[in-house]
This record gives structure tokens, sequence and C-alpha cells, in this order.
């Protein structure tokens, strides 16, 4: 890959080597499972690592840091002179507007939109996936705005899409594309994807797949207030205004989700602001410490990650150069360059294995549609065939070790995937598929008591139930 930004030693920038050390083991070994880690600091990187399979040039599923991208559009909209932020919502959508339009609505502005002020009491997310005609604005301007806008806080990804949707309207253009010569390209941001709603508008609020340090040129840019390389990207005042807190979300119980909600940037404690993505997408950037901390993540609760930010390295972030420290900078690298999510434990084999490699397990009827497995345990590796609505698919599992190929993810289709396996019991067959341009990880547990077959899966982490039903089945 092409660095866009220079490397350092730590304690060239005024940190200690162990510090981050001891941020890097902290996370390894309480936070499960982080993907990739990147420190900025004076504009350098002091720290960089990627978990295995997990790896530098993969893109990487940034969910609701993508919002922090849209917002940026909003501002070159604003200075471009396309929209101001006191615009009325409904006055861009004439044609999918309500019945009635309650006075609320009415009042709501694209400032309502950025700063998650809409009046809404719900999110509306669910109701614009739910859309039978896939017109997702009409679907937002449908909800019933319970509160005066600007008077309650509340996080909603829909507002995000309404954006989104505006750009197109005023721009002709994709978020995306809009955002391609005037932000993506600048700098350095090749080849970025994003999700679209049926209608062709992309999401805005989530979507946006790009790499570790991508996310890490984009907080140097609003740390450097809008300027990157020399050239201006954002306007200052622009980013000044996304990055201040505009809303009131004190009432959140975790704390630093309490700090106040600038444009589409959460504030922190610390005086620092960062966008962020569930799961564990982070994009963490620091004034005071003149430092960025880009992170991808397949976690649950997201508080431990920033408290572990504050704990180890805001303390580190020195005035001063410090001396080399030669044996701190060679632990270090060599934690960073070994890092790894454990591959699914167990034996390379079993006494059952020559007994059930080549049967046909027809499943009974289940929810998803999943209708055989079978499997061919070898030496070096084990396939693992799942049929279904998808067609059949072969999943070759490493042993011992992550296997890189491709397995389907629902609807998503074939996706990018490393697989783990083992036998964790004589007769219990484990494998694990890190889709590893994303946070998820499905775990199965196969076992096999005669002719039958069951089999366990489940999430490591998901919007909804992790576990998923089981499925039962017999050799044919």
């Amino acid at each position: 890959m092409t660095h866009r930004l220079p490397r350092s030693t730590p304690e060239a920038q005024g940190i200690a080597s162990a510090a981050i050390l001891g941020f890097v083991e902290a996370a390894h070994q309480s936070i499960h499972d982080i993907h990739s880690l990147m420190i900025v600091r004076h504009g350098a990187v002091v720290a960089e690592g990627w978990w295995s399979p997990f790896e530098e040039a993969r893109t990487h599923v940034l969910f609701s840091l993508s919002k922090s991208f849209t917002s940026s559009a909003i501002g070159l909209a604003v200075e471009e002179g396309l929209l101001t932020v006191d615009d009325r919502v409904v006055d861009f959508f004439p044609d999918d507007l309500p019945a009635t339009v309650s006075d609320n609505l009415a009042a709501m502005t694209v400032h309502h939109l950025l700063a998650m002020y809409t009046g809404h009491s719900e999110d509306t997310t669910g109701y614009l996936h739910a859309a039978v005609d896939g017109n997702w604005a009409r679907a937002f301007l449908a909800q019933p705005v319970t509160h005066p806008p600007g008077t309650h806080f509340l996080y909603n990804t829909g507002a995000t899409y309404m954006l989104s949707a505006i750009v197109q309207k005023l721009s002709g253009q994709t978020l995306l594309d809009y955002l391609t010569p005037r932000l993506f390209a600048p700098l350095g941001i090749a080849n970025p994807t994003w999700e679209t709603c049926p209608r062709g508008i992309n999401t805005g609020g989530y979507g946006l797949k790009i790499t570790t340090e991508d996310i890490a040129v984009f907080g140097q840019m609003y740390l450097q207030k809008g300027v990157w390389q020399g050239q201006r990207i954002l306007p200052a005042a622009w980013v000044a205004e996304a990055t201040r807190g505009h809303s009131d979300n004190s009432a959140n119980e975790n704390i630093d989700w309490a700090q106040g909600y600038g444009y589409q940037f959460w504030r922190c404690r610390h005086n620092a602001y960062r966008g962020d993505g569930a799961f564990g997408q982070f994009c963490v950037v620091m004034p005071e410490q003149d430092a960025v901390i880009a992170i991808t993540a397949g976690v649950g609760p997201m508080q431990p990650t920033l408290d572990l930010i504050w704990e180890h390295l805001l303390p580190a972030f020195g005035a001063n150069v410090l001396p080399e420290d030669a044996t701190g900078q060679t632990r270090l690298q060599q934690k960073l360059a070994g890092l790894a999510i454990a591959p699914q434990a167990g034996t390379a084999s079993s006494p059952i294995a020559r007994q059930v490699t080549g049967r046909r397990y027809a499943m009974d009827e289940n929810p998803r549609g999943v209708e055989a497995f079978s499997f061919d345990f070898a030496q070096d590796q084990n396939i693992c065939t799942i049929e279904g609505p998808w067609g059949e698919q072969k999943i070759v599992c490493g042993i011992g070790e992550w296997r890189k190929g491709e397995a389907v993810f629902d609807a998503r289709g074939s996706q990018p995937a490393a697989v783990s396996s083992g036998w964790v019991e004589p007769d219990i067959f484990a494998f694990r598929v890190y889709f590893y341009e994303s946070p998820f990880c499905v775990s199965y547990t196969c076992r096999f008591e005669g002719d039958t077959l069951a089999v366990d899966s489940a999430f490591n982490v998901s919007f909804g139930p992790a576990e998923l039903p089981r499925l039962v089945g017999k050799a044919r």
C-alpha cells in the first residue's frame, strides 16, 4: 500500500512506546474483537496493527462512522451555495409529503437533521426499510414528529439518509459521486463503496467501506481544520461547527455518549470528538493532544474501548520529544506484528471423521431455508458444504489457522471470509467464519449422533439476537 501519513517512532512524537504497548495489551486481553488500530500524533503514525485475519489493504464496514462523511458533504454543499442549514426539509421533497404536514414537521430544518434534533420519538430507520415502494424519503416524512424540532435528542439514522437524499436532489449525484472529487480523491481514499436504498440513493447513515488509514487521514484532515497536504478540503468554519456540541444528549447512560452531539459527530470527554459506528468503528480526534486514533472492530459495548484510550493513551501524550527507547520500540513492534484473533480451538481430527465424511445431512424445514450440510474432512483442511436458497456453498476451513476464501453472508451474497476449524469433542466439529471486511463472525457447532446432525450457530455481534435457531437433520 501507498502510505499517505508519515511513520515515526512514538518517542519522537512525545509518547512512550511502553504506554502504547500497555494500551494494545489491555485492548487485546479485555476487548473482543478489535480488528485494526492506527495512532497518529503530530501528523505521523506512531503505531498501527491489524489483528489477523484482518489486513491493512482491506476496506472495513464503518456503520455509523459513515455519518461523519455525510456531514462533510453537507458542509461542502453549503460552501457551494446549494443550501443552508436553515432550509426546511419539507421544501426539498414536495412530492413526498404526507396529506397533512404537522407544524413540527414543517419546522424541521437541515440543522435538525444534522444535530439529531428532528423531534422524533423513535429512530425512523425501520420504517424506511419497510417501505414497500422503496421511497425512503416519503417513509421518513410520514412518521410522527412528536416534539418540536430542536428540543429532543434522538439518534436517528433516517435523518442522515435524508441528508444524503438532499445532496442527491441538489447535485444530481449520489453522495458517493459528489464526495469523490471533493473529499475522497484529495484524501487519497481509493475505491470507496457505499450502500444504496432501493431508489439508488446512498444510505448516508451507514454503508461506507474504506480502510483504516483512510479513517485516520479523514480524522487528521478534521484535526487540521479542514486542510490536507496544504489543500483546503472543508471550510474551517464548517469543521468547527460540525464538531461542537449542538444537542443535549446528557441522558445517555454511557458517559462518552452524553457529552453533546454535533453535526454527525459525537463530543467526547477531554474536549475530544469522534465519528463512530456500531460494533466499535472509531475515528477519535483529540485536538489538545494533536492526535487521531482510528479503530475498526467487532465489539459489543463500545464504551470500554474509549475508557482504555483515556486510561492508557491520553496521559501518555507528552508535550516534549522523549529519548528513543529501542527496547520498548522493539517490544511494541513485535506485539503489533503478531496481532491475531485466535483461530478455532480443537484437535485436527476425530475418530468419527472418516464415518461422517461424504454424508449428506438433509435438514428439517427451518426459517433460514438451509437444506443440507455435508463435510469432507482431510489432513490439511476441512470442507463444509451448505445448501440453501443461495445455492451450494463450499466453505474451506483451515485447521487451527485461518484459511481465506469466500462464504455467503445472507442477502449480501458471497463475501471475503477467513475460516478456522477443529474438533472440540470427538463428536463435535466447530468452525468459525470471519467476514473480514466487516465486524461479523459466525460460529458453527456441529454435533454428530448416529445419523443425526444438530447445528448451532451464532454471530459474535448483532443488531438482533446473536444466536440463530438450531438446525437438525439426518443423513439420507
